[in-house]
């Protein structure tokens, strides 16, 4: 087995898109900051999420089976931190933004740079993670003439991913 530190340490390396995961539905409202999101296939169109099970809000999206993936822009990073922060309740979490509702009712973030709105059809365990297999029902994506620069994280920090000239 490679040691824990040493995962962690090269994982920290591979820059991941920042997103803030969020529900709602007959077990409550949720939502947390991810990195580990990820393309399976475009037919039909299908992400995975990864959540740590021990997560406060691990229950709230395993019973109501769907979420939406807000990714965000380099200049949300503060509502990144403030999904991040285990000291803010979920009321307090959603409060410092607008949201909306797509097809499945979860939050959709208003000023994400795309939403990604879908029902959980399967979930895997593995080690402390569950990995969410979500069928897309709605992609909401932001039309302002300005681009905005993404958001990344990377060897432990967020990072702004500028435009190409």
């Amino acid at each position: 087995m490679v040691p824990l530190k040493q995962f962690r340490d090269g994982m920290s390396l591979l820059t991941g898109a920042v997103t803030i995961i969020t529900t709602d539905g007959p077990a409550g409202l949720a939502g947390f900051t991810a990195s580990a999101v990820c393309s399976v296939t475009d037919q039909p169109p299908t992400l995975l999420v990864c959540m740590n099970r021990n997560s406060y809000a691990h229950p709230f999206f395993a019973g109501n089976g769907v979420l939406c993936v807000n990714v965000l822009s380099a200049a949300q990073q503060p509502l990144s931190a403030a999904f991040a922060d285990r000291e803010l309740g979920m009321a307090q979490r959603f409060e410092r933004a607008y949201w909306q509702r797509l097809q499945t009712g979860s939050p959709a973030f208003e000023d994400a740079l795309v939403n990604f709105d879908g029902q959980i059809v399967a979930t895997h365990e593995v080690g402390t993670h569950s990995i969410f297999y979500v069928e897309l029902r709605d992609i909401r994506q932001r039309s302002d003439a300005a681009p905005a620069h993404g958001l990344a994280y990377f060897n432990r920090h967020y990072h702004p991913l500028g435009m190409a000239a």
